[in-house]
């Protein structure tokens, strides 16, 4: 009976600190032991979550609390709660607000932009830029206004610069394949989304002269992004063969994964939320929104909401999220289609409301107005531009050219722009 109780006080002896470390271990949320660390059969009990998440770097696993730890250059992080803080009503900064209030149109197929003004809904400018303008993108300092010409099967490929106080165009700059252009965190680099090479080209933000090339061999249709709250990496969306994304390392320039999403489907859009702990990914295909955990990168949810869900658009308070249906899964639809606008609540995560296109539309891509009172989105398919009324959905149509895209408000709040249609911060 001794050596009975013996035996069980070593045990008890040996399972206290045992217990304290695996409860040290859930507390601080670290990676999944390796293959060959004893620790993973004796915390086995530990959360589910901490047990299905994929090892990672260091670099790109520290618990954010308090003050984020952002990359250098880097503007701080004023409230880790809430990343989109200084791009809040009317914030607009010094080097954006002597800028007019104007609606920039990339019309793809005809090669040219529209200009609105948005409180006449006036169509007081048009000119001519590029082969297939695809995207009206603020630079990383407010400055300028870039248009991704993306040309014509692998050729011709340029961006045209927009000086938006004047608003006028600059001379184009011959680059390889721009369909989409976004800025590094730290504003060093402009990062030209090459789509057909599966490539992303680091350049210069004003020269746009290249300083690196990234290979992404397994993103087939490379376009969107968005940023970790940080800026230690980026999550791009990978639209074709079946979609799913890619997330790059941007301290040390390289891929660190994809990721292949729950079911085959077409990836569009994707903005991470105002806590910078979720990814919302628009699948056109899918008919709705992906969520996935940014750090552990794995899907977490799915959200339906409309026919062809594409453009991602947080409201000016941080508290909603704008998702335009397209209203077909095709890349070529049709006129009038079953497009829609769902709004997502950030903090429950559910479509609160739905807001059709008289008439049937396609809407697109494009932005919300500095006050936050509008909505302003492309009709793709219907060679239009719709004005939506956030508080009551209410739209307004005006026509343009012929299949515009990735439109722009300008100016807009925030300190700076990490690229697309005015991803603020």
């Amino acid at each position: 009976m001794r050596q009975h109780i013996g035996q069980w006080l070593g045990v008890a002896l040996w399972l206290v600190p045992v217990l304290g470390v695996c409860g040290w271990v859930g507390v601080a949320a670290l990676p999944a032991p390796g293959p060959h660390d004893p620790s993973g059969v004796l915390c086995s009990a530990g959360s589910s979550t901490m047990r299905r998440a994929q090892p990672k770097s260091p670099l790109l696993r520290e618990v954010r609390a308090g003050p984020v730890d952002t990359v250098p250059g880097m503007p701080p992080v004023s409230d880790a709660t809430n990343l989109y803080g200084a791009a809040g009503a009317d914030r607009l900064a010094p080097a954006a607000a002597g800028a007019p209030a104007r609606i920039y149109v990339p019309n793809r197929r005809s090669n040219n932009i529209y200009v609105i003004d948005p409180v006449t809904l006036a169509v007081v400018d048009r000119f001519p830029v590029g082969v297939s303008p695809q995207h009206v993108v603020p630079s990383w300092d407010l400055k300028t206004l870039w248009v991704a010409n993306n040309g014509n099967r692998r050729r011709y490929g340029s961006l045209t610069p927009i000086d938006p106080e004047a608003g006028r165009p600059g001379q184009a700059i011959p680059v390889d394949d721009p369909y989409n252009l976004y800025f590094t965190p730290d504003g060093r680099s402009a990062i030209v989304v090459a789509e057909r090479r599966k490539r992303l080209d680091f350049r210069d933000p004003h020269t746009m002269a290249l300083q690196q090339s990234i290979a992404a061999p397994g993103c087939s249709g490379i376009n969107h992004a968005d940023f970790s709250i940080d800026g230690r990496y980026a999550i791009f969306t990978c639209e074709f063969r079946g979609g799913g994304l890619v997330k790059v390392d941007l301290v040390n320039h390289q891929v660190l994964g994809y990721l292949r999403l729950g079911r085959r489907g077409m990836p569009q859009d994707i903005r991470v939320s105002p806590d910078g702990a979720t990814f919302f990914v628009a699948d056109m295909h899918a008919d709705g929104v992906y969520l996935v955990d940014g750090d552990s990168f794995r899907q977490t949810d799915f959200i339906p909401t409309g026919v062809g869900t594409h453009g991602l658009y947080p409201s000016r308070d941080a508290t909603k999220l704008y998702v335009a249906n397209r209203g077909s899964h095709s890349t070529r639809g049709t006129p009038h289609g079953r497009g829609s606008v769902a709004v997502i609540d950030f903090a429950s995560r559910r479509v609160e409301k739905t807001w059709s296109i008289p008439g049937g539309g396609s809407p697109d891509m494009g932005n919300v107005s500095a006050d936050g009172r509008q909505l302003w989105l492309s009709g793709r398919f219907d060679n239009a531009v719709y004005d939506i009324d956030t508080a009551t959905g209410a739209v307004k149509s005006i026509p343009v050219g012929l299949e515009p895209h990735g439109l722009t408000v300008w100016p807009q709040p925030g300190r700076y722009s990490l690229g697309h249609t005015g991803n603020m911060r």
